[in-house]
C-alpha cells in the first residue's frame, strides 16, 4: 500500500463497499490496521474504531437505505500525525443540524439517534460535506 499525505486527497487510500451492513468490517479493518502501524494509542483506536462503525452504518443505513444498488466511498489517510477518513454515500443528504438531541429527556429512551453525538464526542474534527452526504473525520494523534 502507498503512503498517503492526509493533506493530499489526491494521494488517499480508496475502499468501495456495496450498501450492506457486513461489509463496514472491510474498510474498518484496513483503517484500523494503519492506525496500529502508525502507533495511535489504544484510546485513540477504539475511539476512531467506534466513529468508523457509526458512521459507515449512517451512510448504508440512512444514507443509502442498505439498497445494495449503491456503494459507500471510504478515503483515508493516516501518518503519524493524524488520521483523515471520507466517508461518502450515493443516498438523498440531511442537513446535521436538524438531528434531534439525542440527550434530551423526550429521546432518552428512543434507541436510535445517537450515532452523530458519538461521532464528534470521539474525532476531534467531524465536518459534513455535499449535503450531508460526505463525512470527514480528523483524529489528531497525541
Amino acid at each position: 500500500m502507498h503512503e498517503a499525505d492526509p493533506d493530499n486527497e489526491a494521494t488517499y487510500h480508496v475502499q468501495i463497499i456495496k450498501s450492506d451492513i457486513q461489509e463496514i468490517r472491510i474498510p474498518q479493518a484496513v483503517i484500523l490496521k494503519e492506525l496500529q502501524a502508525h502507533s495511535f494509542s489504544s484510546d485513540a483506536i477504539f475511539g476512531i474504531k467506534l466513529a468508523l462503525e457509526e458512521a459507515l452504518a449512517n451512510a448504508v443505513c440512512h444514507g443509502n437505505s442498505a439498497d445494495d444498488a449503491k456503494d459507500v466511498t471510504v478515503r483515508f489517510a493516516i501518518n503519524a500525525d493524524k488520521a483523515i477518513i471520507i466517508i461518502r454515500d450515493e443516498g438523498p443528504g440531511f442537513e446535521p443540524d436538524d438531528i434531534p438531541d439525542p440527550t434530551t429527556p423526550a429521546r432518552l429512551r428512543v434507541p436510535c439517534g445517537r450515532g452523530i453525538m458519538l461521532i464528534k464526542a470521539y474525532m476531534d474534527e467531524v465536518k459534513y460535506r455535499d449535503q450531508g452526504r460526505e463525512v470527514y473525520l480528523v483524529k489528531y494523534r497525541t
